[in-house]
């Protein structure tokens, strides 16, 4: 302990002694853990956004679905058992959130136009803060019951069918027996999605007045329930499988959507790729910088290797040295980027490129989100690549002959 004293004070004293070259590879250090840190906050906030909004779409952590539903999405796939009794079970067991909806394919028609939509039957209490929907950004109203006899559409289908609120509009889809389902709606609200795709491909009716219209009784096409934390849905997941029978399809959210699934999977793996593809940049100035700070010295070297020190020690030096430099602009660098997230916490507004980002399912404001764990891993994995890349030049000063290294001109 007293020799890592030693030689930490020396490291010190000879990171400094070319005050120049130290803060030049410093702040690039700190441009490069800045860069790092700051990029992966946009990134995981990016990413972190895609999967809220593809949750939200779905909707809910855990699904549960008719076997034959997700392949055939029509009324004659319903969950064969009751509304009212699934409703029983769910309400009972003390779960965050949970909703059963009727979602079905439908054509919705206005005086202008026709477009192919999803019709979603729904609870509006119930579904409150589960959905994309945010009930308090709506023109008009939303839905009042799940008898309520309005619909509410998306602000950009209201502009294709030329419609607006007030107006009638028709649903039309299909019934158990094959037969047309038709109603006539009056518009009630328009909705705002961060994807705007949503608002041409989802409307909103009440569940019971959904249910009459397609005549099938006290049925849904799906349940779902929603836990803590999408990461981690397996206690939702066993809970719901334990309230519902054999018959019927259970599915986490990851996969009932292999895209979003995937993203998150690969997310941590991307990260760590990112890291190290910024040190590399790094590393070849680190070396250079090492590398001429031991030229400077190896006289000095050679006398204290003549003078009894320990090449273990002169290797030591040069890493502690090192990694010195490291942590110093780490530090900084992790405190700005930091400091960088703070003002943009709430949004950045890229509807600029609204449309390019609606391809990939994402939201047109971005949230940055700077996790510890990824500040960790970021500095950790920078600090141990940092102590490998100083091993040539430690190891080469360590290994000079004392005589060579003291007449070296």
């Amino acid at each position: 302990m007293h020799m890592f004293a030693i030689l930490a004070r020396l490291a010190w004293r000879n990171l400094w002694r070319n005050h120049r070259r130290t803060f030049i590879m410093l702040a690039a250090i700190v441009l490069g853990s800045w860069a790092m840190i700051f990029m992966t906050a946009l990134m995981r906030g990016m990413v972190t956004e895609v999967i809220k909004d593809g949750i939200s779409a779905l909707p809910g952590h855990v699904q549960v679905h008719h076997p034959k539903y997700r392949d055939d999405p029509s009324v004659a796939n319903l969950i064969p058992i009751p509304d009212s009794e699934m409703s029983a079970k769910f309400a009972a067991a003390g779960l965050k959130g949970w909703a059963s909806r009727v979602r079905v394919p439908a054509v919705i028609t206005s005086e202008y136009d026709s477009r192919g939509v999803t019709l979603l039957g729904i609870d509006p209490e119930r579904e409150r803060g589960l959905t994309f929907i945010d009930y308090d950004e709506i023109d008009g109203r939303f839905l009042e019951s799940v008898d309520d006899p309005g619909i509410v559409i998306g602000r950009k289908l209201a502009r294709t069918l030329e419609t607006e609120i007030g107006k009638r509009i028709v649903i039309m889809s299909q019934d158990p027996d094959n037969e047309i389902a038709d109603r006539g709606f009056r518009v009630v609200g328009l909705f705002t999605a961060n994807v705007t795709a949503f608002e041409e491909a989802f409307v909103f009716a009440g569940k019971s007045t959904t249910q009459k219209m397609l005549r099938i009784g006290d049925r849904t096409s799906e349940l779902f329930a929603v836990g803590d934390d999408y990461r981690n849905v397996d206690a939702v997941y066993s809970q719901v499988t334990e309230l519902v029978d054999a018959g019927v399809e259970v599915k986490s959210w990851f996969e009932l959507d292999a895209y979003l699934g995937t993203m998150l999977k690969v997310m941590d793996g991307f990260l760590l790729v990112w890291v190290i593809v910024i040190f590399l940049a790094l590393s070849f100035g680190l070396v250079n910088t090492l590398v001429m700070a031991v030229f400077e010295r190896v006289r000095e070297i050679g006398l204290m290797l003549a003078l009894g020190m320990k090449p273990r020690n002169i290797l030591g030096q040069i890493i502690i040295e090192s990694l010195m430099l490291l942590t110093i602009g780490l530090v900084i660098g992790t405190a700005l980027a930091w400091l960088a997230v703070q003002p943009i916490k709430e949004g950045i507004d890229v509807s600029i490129v609204a449309e390019g980002m609606d391809m990939w399912g994402m939201s047109s404001v971005l949230y940055p989100e700077l996790l510890l764990r990824d500040v960790i891993l970021a500095n950790v994995v920078v600090l141990v690549l940092g102590f490998f890349a100083s091993l040539s030049p430690a190891w080469r000063a360590a290994h000079y002959e004392p005589v060579e290294a003291i007449t070296k001109v």
